[in-house]
């Protein structure tokens, strides 16, 4: 009997009475049917698996689940949510009319699933793990912070976040696109955005619009002079720039020009050939309409006059901040044996910037005194002069048609050498597509093991449950028949017992094998 008693779950001493309606299970016995319907376990759980399988792979295939891609951009201030201009970075600007237009242009797609495309895609910031663990700290240094230390704490907190990876998500189940369209669509999407990165920051487009090729024949001579003289002075001034911001000595591969030589060019252009031609109406006093000309130079007298005027003002102003400016002062300690502390002054940002103000301001200074004295001299030296030969009209035509020519020329190189050098240099690297969408087996093998996970665990957890229970029940009701048979047989050898007289000597090992 102590083997017996092993057996079971528990053992309580009750009265005849309560022991009637007593439901002793053993481990044992649940083992053995749960290895009795092991084998139609394992078939239902194998069907159920098919079936969920086969249902989630259909309604997976049929269904359109969103699509997502990965961007990255890396330039000088996105970091701070700022785009390559300072102004702030705009993320929507992905998903732009002009970028989803071009895309479908190039796909050979109609525009009437435009405005449903760029609804159906929405753009999210990856906020990077260091930073989230950053986030973290600075808020358990918050709540941890005493009174004394709770402003220190809490300005740690106001440091913003900005993403340089955007995730893409394209629902295009909002549009009539299949699923190998829309990824068609997308990834072209992401690969036209980054023309139109570089269109909009690329800053090319606003040099076009003010150095054009120039019609001189709607001008006099004199004017038509200034007008390209200003062509030149513009594009000058940007190409100076971009030499200066280029620290690799850029050499373009399809124009074949630095910076450096581009800038030489256009100065040649500027104090050669323009000079001759200058010299040239200046010696003759050529002009188309002489009335016209000496009061297009008594408004330039004027005009110029009223900009030195105001630039002398700004001058002076910007001399009396610098002098009144109290620059940053910086104390050194003694060394322990000295008593005396070393002040000194030093300048600040601000400082630097009205000095480079100043400098500004006085070039500009110089360069309208220049073109006042040369107004002046054009002015008098029409009033005196007769009217122009033909001869002179005709070659001063001329030369305007070849410094036209060689100014075009210029504009032409300057704008392909700027361009090569923001797409391989500058803008190189300030966007790149990091994970396009996909359509393949694989995806699609992992959108249905994505969406089988959870139903397959509450099918197959249900079947578990199902087997357990139908195995515990038998189990009880094995127990119960053997409890009934042990008793029957008990009653049974009572009552020979009380009739012979005699001990049963083999009671216990017959009881053990009812129970077996």
């Amino acid at each position: 009997m102590a083997k017996q008693d092993e057996r079971n779950l528990n053992i309580t001493l009750k009265t005849e009475e309560e022991r009637e309606d007593e439901v002793v299970i053993s481990i044992s016995q649940v083992f053995k049917k749960l290895k009795k319907y092991f084998l139609i376990w394992l078939v239902t759980a194998v069907v159920a698996f098919v079936a969920v399988f086969g249902c989630i792979t259909i309604k997976t295939v049929h269904s359109k689940p969103t699509l997502n891609a990965v961007v990255n951009f890396t330039y000088s201030g996105i970091e701070k949510g700022l785009a390559p201009d300072g102004r702030d970075f705009n993320k929507d600007s992905v998903k732009s009319p002009v970028v989803i237009e071009k895309a479908l242009t190039s796909l050979n797609m109609p525009m009437d699933e435009l405005e449903s495309i760029r609804q159906a895609i929405t753009v999210e910031g990856l906020v990077p793990a260091d930073a989230m663990d950053k986030i973290l700290v600075y808020r358990n240094v918050y709540e941890n912070a005493n009174s004394n230390n709770l402003q220190a704490a809490q300005s740690m907190l106001n440091v913003e976040i900005y993403p340089t990876n955007y995730r893409i998500y394209f629902d295009y189940a909002q549009t009539s696109l299949s699923r190998r369209d829309a990824v068609l669509v997308l990834n072209t999407i992401l690969e036209q955005y980054k023309e139109y990165f570089f269109d909009m920051y690329g800053y090319n487009e606003s040099l076009g619009s003010a150095v054009t090729s120039i019609d001189v024949s709607s001008y006099d001579y004199s004017e038509a002079v200034d007008v390209l003289k200003n062509s030149l002075d513009t594009m000058s001034k940007y190409v100076k720039q971009l030499s200066s911001d280029d620290t690799t000595r850029f050499r373009s591969s399809v124009t074949g020009y630095t910076f450096s030589d581009l800038y030489e060019s256009i100065r040649t252009v500027k104090d050669i050939d323009l000079d001759k031609l200058y010299s040239f109406i200046n010696v003759n006093n050529l002009t188309k309409d002489k009335k016209a000309s000496i009061a297009y130079y008594e408004y330039r007298i004027n005009e110029l006059t009223r900009q030195k005027t105001a630039t002398e003002e700004q001058l002076a102003s910007v001399k009396d901040s610098i002098n009144a400016y109290e620059k940053d002062q910086i104390i050194i300690f003694g060394n322990g044996t000295d008593t005396t502390d070393t002040q000194t002054s030093q300048a600040s940002a601000q400082y630097d910037r009205m000095i480079a103000q100043k400098i500004e301001l006085t070039d500009t200074l110089a360069t309208i005194k220049q073109n006042i004295n040369f107004c002046t001299e054009r002015k008098d030296a029409l009033k005196k002069s007769s009217e122009s030969s033909e001869k002179n009209i005709t070659q001063v035509e001329e030369q305007f048609a070849d410094v036209n020519a060689k100014i075009d020329k210029l504009i032409e190189d300057v704008n392909l050498t700027a361009d090569d050098y923001y797409e391989n240099v500058t803008f190189r690297n300030a966007y790149s597509v990091l994970v396009p969408a996909v359509n393949s087996a694989g995806s699609t093998l992992g959108n249905i093991i994505n969406n089988l996970k959870m139903p397959l665990i509450l099918v197959e957890g249900l079947v578990f449950v199902l087997y357990f229970l139908v195995a515990f029940v038998q189990a009880i009701i094995a127990e119960n028949k053997q409890r009934k048979r042990r008793k029957f047989f008990e009653e049974d050898m009572t009552e020979k017992v009380s009739a012979s007289g005699d001990k049963p000597e083999n009671t216990s090992t017959d009881i053990a094998g009812i129970q077996q």
